[in-house]
């Protein structure tokens, strides 16, 4: 890490960093930064997220895997390549059927993940 003068620069290797539990089954590997993060999201086989919502902007990206994510109670079945967009206040949940890789965008940053990691 430096400071650029403008903050704290981070370079990391997500793949590397260590790992800390959403739910049972569920990882994520995040990176804070001052109002936004990085999330990468670990599915094991046969998880998921429930249904919930959050008033942070979420932005997502399918990495790995088959993943069905339900936003606004429409489902999306997803795999690598797709994306998504979801606004704050937004109901949504996911379901991995197989091992799945998810990345995820939040703004603001989410205190309660920067909390579990530590941070």
């Amino acid at each position: 890490m430096a400071d650029q003068g403008t903050g704290v620069v981070q370079v990391v290797r997500l793949t590397e960093s260590e790992a800390h539990e959403l739910v049972p089954g569920v990882t994520m590997r995040p990176l804070f930064g001052q109002g936004a993060m990085l999330n990468l999201i670990e599915f094991s086989p046969g998880t998921s997220v429930p249904l919930h919502a959050h008033p942070h902007e979420q932005l997502g990206h399918v990495l790995e895997g088959e993943v069905l994510m339900t936003i606004g109670g429409i489902d999306y079945p997803l795999g690598p390549g797709d994306a998504y967009q979801i606004p704050g206040g937004v109901e949504h949940g996911a379901v991995c059927e197989e091992r799945c890789l998810v990345m995820d965008i939040f703004a603001p940053v989410r205190e309660d993940y920067r909390a579990r990691a530590g941070a």
